[in-house]
């Protein structure tokens, strides 16, 4: 079932065309916290990633995100200084998780909102 598998799915890792290319054209530059790993073509331009897991854009961090697109010329452990102390690690797009940021009233979190504080008028039509 896993070659299978590599044929047919693109969701879940690499698939047997990027695996190809990664083994003809392909040269290892480096990997992120999160276990993805990034290639770049032998000759230069192209650059692609390997999830670590489900295939996932929010799953790259900014600095790699930079390489990817071009925007810094090596690696980001060689073309950026270090992250200062106070920056929060990256973390991927939590929408549709249970960490989803849902406020006051939201429907998961039981649709109670705050009492009125007595400064609203609810609008009716004039009637004439």
């Amino acid at each position: 079932m896993g070659v299978l598998k590599k044929i047919f799915t693109w969701w879940d890792g690499a698939t047997i065309g990027t695996s190809l290319e990664i083994w003809r054209k392909g040269r290892k530059v480096g990997s992120d916290a999160f276990g993805n790993v990034y290639y770049e073509a032998k000759k230069g331009g192209r650059r692609f990633v390997v999830y670590n897991g489900l295939n996932d854009a929010a799953r790259i961090p900014p600095d790699w995100h930079a390489w990817m697109h071009h925007q810094i010329a090596g690696t980001p452990d060689e073309a950026l200084p270090p992250p200062p102390k106070f920056l929060k690690p990256a973390t991927g797009n939590l929408t549709g998780t249970p960490g989803a940021y849902r406020p006051a009233g939201a429907i998961e979190r039981g649709a109670r909102r705050a009492a009125a504080s007595g400064d609203y008028e609810a609008w009716t039509p004039d009637r004439g």
